[in-house]
């Protein structure tokens, strides 16, 4: 039998044994500068990456743009504004800059409409909505050149299949890329068909994120198919709209390698955009500094549009 003695000594010498056994320190917390140090150091490589393939060929293209540079030699000299001075009274560019608003002007808002209806069809609950889905997302995947060249085809006068059915209705041939009055609507109708895809893809998954009881809902106050789609669907779907606008102005000023497949900014330049012009000016004229120059007022303005817009949709979100 354990007498209390006996557990008064158990404890005293478990205690002392307790009491002689070397105590660890907790580990002292790592160092702010120390864990700043090592995310700094995992952001090293991208850091690194895009200064010398982003933010240096800014500084030297804008530098360029100061100077007389071009791509034949001879001595680089710096001369202040005069680029910039040329460009204010440069027709040709002037010309260009408005093609490139024009094709966003009659672009943007097919894109937008009919991407619309597209997902509203493809939404619904039918059999087979998945082909509908692959048939309309399909021409984005093509590169722009097989674009250039399946439309080129289509709009061929004598024997494009576009003039065929026009020649069986006995409306006679238009020569669609040739004319300046159709040459730049013909390249928008391509672009249409060509990247439709992508807004309707946002627009779906936009369509997919409304819950199917706020219709049920409706349905039974008695709102009809129209009534739903003016007050429920398309409020909800403000911000994927406000988001494709966006993207959309972007990629139409930003237009360039549909128009040098298939117009070559013909004919007579009726449909060069501005990206084609510094193109031209850099790659086919040398001359670097002009075409740095035109490059960065062509920079300010798509970052005035950019930023006005974000100003625009961001006051009427709060609204």
């Amino acid at each position: 039998m354990i007498t209390g003695d006996q557990v008064t000594r158990t404890q005293g010498v478990d205690q002392a044994q307790l009491a002689a056994t070397p105590q660890v320190a907790p580990a002292a917390p790592m160092k702010q500068w120390r864990l700043d140090l090592v995310g700094f150091g995992f952001a090293l490589p991208f850091l690194v990456v895009y200064a010398v393939f982003v933010v240096w060929p800014i500084i030297s293209g804008l530098n360029t743009s100061f100077t007389n540079s071009t791509l034949t030699g001879g001595a680089t000299k710096f001369i202040g504004l005069e680029n910039y001075q040329a460009l204010i009274h440069d027709s040709e560019f002037w010309s260009s800059m408005w093609h490139t608003v024009e094709f966003a002007l009659l672009s943007t808002p097919p894109l937008i409409v009919l991407s619309l209806v597209f997902a509203l069809m493809a939404n619904r609950e039918i059999p087979g909505r998945w082909l509908i889905r692959l048939v309309f997302f399909a021409p984005f995947v093509l590169p722009v050149s097989v674009l250039g060249l399946i439309w080129v085809w289509l709009y061929e006068p004598d024997f494009g299949l576009i003039n065929g059915y026009l020649g069986d209705l006995h409306l006679g041939n238009v020569n669609w890329l040739d004319d300046p009055h159709t040459a730049l609507l013909s390249v928008v109708v391509a672009t249409v068909w060509w990247t439709l895809g992508f807004n309707f893809v946002l627009y779906l998954a936009g369509l997919q994120g409304i819950s199917p009881d706020i219709y049920e809902a409706a349905s039974i106050d008695g709102a009809s198919s129209w009534q739903q789609l003016i007050r429920i669907t398309i409020p909800l779907l403000r911000r994927t709209t406000t988001l494709i606008i966006i993207l959309q102005i972007l990629a139409s000023l930003k237009i360039f390698g549909q128009i040098y497949v298939m117009t070559n900014g013909g004919p007579g330049n009726a449909t060069r955009p501005v990206v084609q012009y510094i193109y031209e000016n850099g790659f086919t004229s040398y001359y670097t500094g002009y075409a740095s120059a035109i490059s960065y007022v062509f920079f300010l303005f798509v970052l005035v549009i950019s930023v006005s817009q974000f100003v625009f949709f961001g006051r009427r979100g709060n609204a």
